[in-house]
């Protein structure tokens, strides 16, 4: 029957008809037009039973509401189909997966976290034994909130009654008088002037350079925060490290790891996570996020940047050892740096209410725990631990390294600021009084620039509300612990 037919049809386009090419069976072989009514045709049935079937799924996630016929509805019944969008499928979200995937993957390599041989899989939470796990530590931020709204409701109604008990007044430094010429070169030029503009500021005022000096300086140290407000945040942070310093004296003499370091290796890294280890590390882990923060806020010293980098070191050092389970050997480092803090702060306060015979102890008290602890301790028994005897037990692994490069890190800040301490002590010793903390935010009334003429009688402080130094900023004893 086939045969008869293409004939006819070769007959019919020698007769001048278009030609139609022919499907092998006798007919003519159907045009693109007519395959995709057929191919429609065959998978109609199909088609519609999925199409009822998303309708239903989207009236009950709906409530019973219809898809809708429109762009919308189509919309949303390609959204159904997982990825499908107007029957046409979208890749960029898959592949947006699969590089966040991928990213994560290559992030949490355990090939850098863990030593050979150990699988996250291997450190999961069992009825048995609990470990750190990554996601412990987003508790850290909205406590970072809460011990801020702690501090300031801390220094509002405890430190502050405190303060004004010791008769330490709210005011700040000497206010410079007005004058527009000197506070348009200030604001928009320059804050410290050289020679050159300061004898033409003389001539044009018709000052002399010393008058204009002390109003530059006046003016620089109207805008540093009072000595009320340096009391508040020292005796805020001298009550926070002496609580936590406390509490981890008293988890870590209960530990076998505080008395024999090599405890801190042995079956690593199933080590389980206690609840005192856990709160320890949290809590640390949470006042120095808000001490991240709160540092763009406080008062501004001249070290920021270096508090800056310190801040950020400890929170990497937290979070990094408690990711891979070296808790251990973090809470010896974390009760080691806290125990020299309180006596700082404490200092500080003594400074603030002019207590200065007490400034001097606790400063002397200060220097010898902070030189011991972290040019002495730390290195001969924590670096100890972490380079040799880790090594000894553990082996090292890409992880450890960055670990120990974060110690060392430490140190080096430690050894600066170790510097600076000494660097008081020789003041003291080759001068008997100090006029400043080298990081110091507020300028001597007494600086180089203001030096008295000849024939004048030398002064190193100016007297201010009846009390040495700049309104009880700076003092002439021993010891100034002007932060």
């Amino acid at each position: 029957a086939c045969v008869p037919r293409c004939l006819t049809r070769r007959l019919a386009n020698q007769g001048g008809r278009p030609k139609l090419p022919c499907d092998g069976r006798g007919g003519p072989f159907p045009q693109r037009g007519q395959r995709e009514e057929r191919t429609g045709a065959r998978r109609e049935p199909s088609r519609a039973a999925a199409a009822r079937e998303e309708a239903a799924a989207a009236a009950g996630e709906s409530g019973g509401g219809g898809t809708g016929s429109g762009p919308a509805g189509r919309a949303s019944r390609g959204a159904l189909r997982g990825g499908e969008l107007g029957g046409l499928r979208v890749p960029q979200d898959r592949s947006g997966q699969s590089k966040m995937a991928g990213i994560l993957a290559w992030f949490w390599n355990e090939r850098f976290w863990l030593p050979h041989n150990v699988t996250w899989a291997d450190l999961k939470n069992t009825e048995e034994a609990t470990f750190p796990q990554a996601e412990d530590l987003y508790l850290a931020f909205p406590l970072a909130f809460c011990i801020f709204m702690v501090r300031l409701i801390f220094e509002r109604f405890v430190a502050k009654p405190c303060a004004i008990a010791l008769n330490i007044q709210a005011s700040g430094p000497q206010i410079a008088p007005p004058n527009a010429i000197l506070e348009k070169v200030f604001t928009a030029i320059t804050k410290h002037p050289d020679e050159k503009r300061l004898e033409g500021l003389s001539k044009q005022l018709d000052w002399d350079v010393r008058s204009i000096q002390r109003w530059f300086r006046q003016r620089r140290n109207q805008e540093k925060p009072s000595t009320l407000t340096r009391f508040c945040e020292s005796m805020w942070r001298f009550s926070f490290y002496l609580y936590v310093f406390t509490y981890g004296v008293r988890f870590l003499k209960k530990t076998p790891w505080l008395w024999n370091t090599r405890h801190c290796w042995y079956n690593y890294p199933y080590q389980p996570l206690t609840t005192d280890l856990h709160y320890y590390y949290i809590l640390e882990l949470s006042f120095y996020w808000s001490l991240m923060f709160s540092q763009f806020t406080d008062i501004k010293r001249k070290d920021f940047g270096i508090m800056f980098l310190h801040h950020l070191v400890c929170i990497f050092l937290i979070t990094f050892s408690y990711v891979n389970n070296m808790a251990r050997v973090g809470t010896l480092v974390l009760c080691l740096h806290d125990s020299a803090d309180a006596l700082l702060e404490a200092a500080k306060m003594a400074n603030y209410a002019k207590f200065q015979k007490m400034c001097d102890l606790l400063f002397v008290m200060f220097a010898v725990v902070f030189i011991t602890t972290r040019l002495g301790i730390f290195p001969l028994w924590v670096l100890n631990t972490t380079l040799f005897e880790s090594w000894e037990i553990v082996g090292p692994y890409p992880s450890w390294w960055v670990f120990n490069l974060l110690l060392l890190l430490i140190q080096g800040l430690n050894c600066f600021w170790s510097y600076l301490i000494v660097k008081i002590a020789c003041k003291a010793v080759s001068r008997g009084k100090v006029s400043k903390d080298d990081r110091s935010d507020i300028e001597s009334s007494s600086d180089e620039e203001d030096s008295e003429p000849p024939g004048k009688n030398a002064h190193t402080a100016t007297t201010t509300n009846g009390t040495s130094g700049t309104n009880g900023y700076l003092l002439t004893g021993s010891c100034s612990m002007d932060d």
